[in-house]
């Protein structure tokens, strides 16, 4: 592991928020780092607010996608909410079609089949509102760059509102209102919304323009967390007022679908974390291995009873994700030893059997491994289809954008791109691939990196500054976890490896003049060398609590342990 510490801020700004907020300097330090500097700004962050949300028709076409709804309405026209089938998608479309619902009977949901349609809007789903007498399609994180999709929907009569947040190319589809605010000429003042958010913000335009305010929307939020957690979004500006009260709704009130999913759970409070460890697959394991519709049945879905049967059988999905995703990553894995390509830069594997539902996932795990750009081909048709993930730092898209003349298609974002190509051209991709990213990355990136906020003593971890620290969640891009350093620590003598196959760690952290505080490294259990006999060491950790036999305290969640 890389271990970077984050430059100091401006002494003078974290004394003078330090004075005006009362608070120790380490917390002034963290909220000067978050660009927290003033008394106002911190008031905002410590205390999201629904009035926070800007105005919804600060977005660009918002006047016409509510016109052409409302008209719509008024004309009693079929409308056919459109999505993706991951979690940002299948949320939006639960999120808007049952709204829409309280408005209107005429509304049905369309969610593509993965297999047969791929990502994006497809000509199967605009034949199917032709052949169903839809009129208006409203497209739900994809859409931005279906020029010709949509232009073809406008020859058949059929209408298209879309809304997306991914960037678009150098050409706008000719729909009725294209809502992105990512659009260069779009004034809309936040950015980075995910696919959901922009649909929230459509239903906000709405149900303001009927002189409802956000707090009659509170309902909805628990989709749009979910998807700002599953989508990896920056949790700063509107999405953290988005996230903060979507998980209160989770954690008090959620609806049927949300509910069934965590029927299981025991913990008590639910972070965004935990939505996207345990919400988060749930819902895209739908897609990944029979059809995002039934994500959307359950996210739909007002009675309990039926929603816990929907659950059950995502969950079965789910478990059967897990089997695949383990087989895949283990075949994988062994092709790279087999082949002898540990010294590569890159990572590219590829088996015709294996399930397209996975290699996300599958790519992932391989990066977590080896810690390098890395794609995993299935065959698709009579294509290569191939998901591809990169390391912190670099980025993949602009990597796929120079092999471009090996590749059919690819789209994607920096860190997570997808790709066909010609299996002829496999083997030359392959190389080209490697060739660019030699020529283009910086070596240090290969390295893991923890960036640390700041280096403190034991003696600073106590109850009360945990209990501001709480307040900085919810977590996630731009607001990450604050991980901390502290030097001269040594184990008092307990320490050990821990679980089933002893692959964890687990300590007694000590420091002279402060308290002692247990630490609990997940499968750390190699380093339990350099904390054996009392030696000294360092540790890079986040702090959490520990609950046991009701007992609550505090506990280091070590990152990475040196001598």
């Amino acid at each position: 592991m890389r271990w970077t510490l984050k430059p100091k801020p401006d002494l003078e700004k974290v004394k003078h928020l330090q004075e005006q907020l009362e608070v120790d300097e380490t917390i002034a330090t963290l909220l000067v780092q978050r660009g927290i500097e003033t008394y106002d700004a911190a008031k905002t962050f410590f205390r999201p607010s629904l009035s926070h949300l800007h105005d919804p028709y600060l977005m660009k076409d918002m006047d016409k996608a509510v016109a052409r709804i409302e008209k719509a309405i008024a004309n009693k026209e079929n409308i056919l909410v459109y999505g993706d089938y991951d979690v940002d998608g299948t949320t939006a479309v639960a999120l808007m079609s049952t709204y829409l619902k309280t408005k209107h009977s005429l509304v049905y949901t369309y969610i593509p089949n993965r297999y047969d349609e791929g990502y994006g809007v497809s000509k199967k789903g605009i034949n199917f509102a032709l052949e169903n007498d839809f009129t208006l399609i409203i497209a739900l994180d994809c859409g931005i760059k279906a020029i010709d999709k949509v232009a073809y929907a406008k020859s058949l009569g059929i209408d298209f509102i879309i809304c997306d947040h991914h960037r678009p190319g150098s050409e706008i589809p000719d729909a009725v209102a294209v809502l992105d605010p990512k659009r260069e000429d779009c004034d809309y003042p936040f950015k980075e919304l995910c696919g959901c958010g922009v649909g929230f913000k459509l239903v906000q335009a709405l149900a303001q323009k009927e002189g409802y305010t956000p707090k009659d929307l509170l309902p909805y939020l628990d989709l749009v967390a979910t998807a700002i957690g599953a989508d990896i979004v920056p949790i700063n500006d509107e999405n953290r007022v988005l996230a903060y009260y979507g998980l209160h709704v989770i954690n008090t009130n959620p609806r049927p679908g949300i509910k069934a999913i965590l029927d299981h759970i025991e913990k008590t409070e639910l972070t965004i974390t935990d939505v996207v460890f345990i919400i988060g697959p749930r819902i895209n394991a739908a897609g990944r291995m029979e059809h995002g519709n039934f994500a959307v049945t359950l996210l739909a879905e007002e009675d309990y009873e039926l929603a816990k049967t929907h659950a059950k059988n995502i969950d079965n999905y789910n478990l059967e994700r897990r089997a695949t995703d383990k087989e895949i990553t283990e075949a994988a894995l062994e092709q790279i030893e087999t082949l002898n390509e540990q010294d590569r830069l890159t990572t590219v594997v590829y088996d015709e059997n294996w399930h397209k539902g996975v290699i996300g996932i599958v790519a992932s795990r391989l990066t977590e491994t080896y810690y390098r750009p890395t794609l995993v081909f299935t065959k698709s048709g009579d294509k290569l289809a191939a998901s591809a993930r990169s390391v912190r730092g670099y980025d993949v898209y602009n990597a796929l954008g120079a092999c471009a003349e090996h590749i059919e298609q690819f789209g994607g974002h920096k860190y997570a791109a997808g790709l066909t190509l010609k299996e002829e051209n496999y083997e030359a991709f392959k190389k080209a691939f490697e060739d660019e990213v030699s020529k283009t990355i910086d070596r240090n990136l290969l390295i893991p990196e923890i960036k640390i906020d700041t280096a403190i003593d034991l003696k600073n971890v106590t109850p009360k500054f945990y209990r501001i620290l709480k307040q900085f969640a919810p977590y996630g891009p731009s607001n990450m976890t604050p991980v901390f350093m502290t030097e001269n620590l040594r184990d008092t003598g307990y320490g050990k490896c821990v679980g089933a196959d002893k692959t964890h760690l687990r300590l007694t952290a000590a420091q002279p003049d402060s308290n002692t505080i247990v630490g609990i490294g997940f499968g750390m259990g190699d380093k339990y060398e350099l904390i054996s006999d009392k030696k000294l060491f360092k540790a890079v950790y986040s702090i959490d609590e520990n609950e046991w036999r009701g007992n609550v305290s505090l506990q280091l969640k070590l990152r990475d342990i040196k001598a």
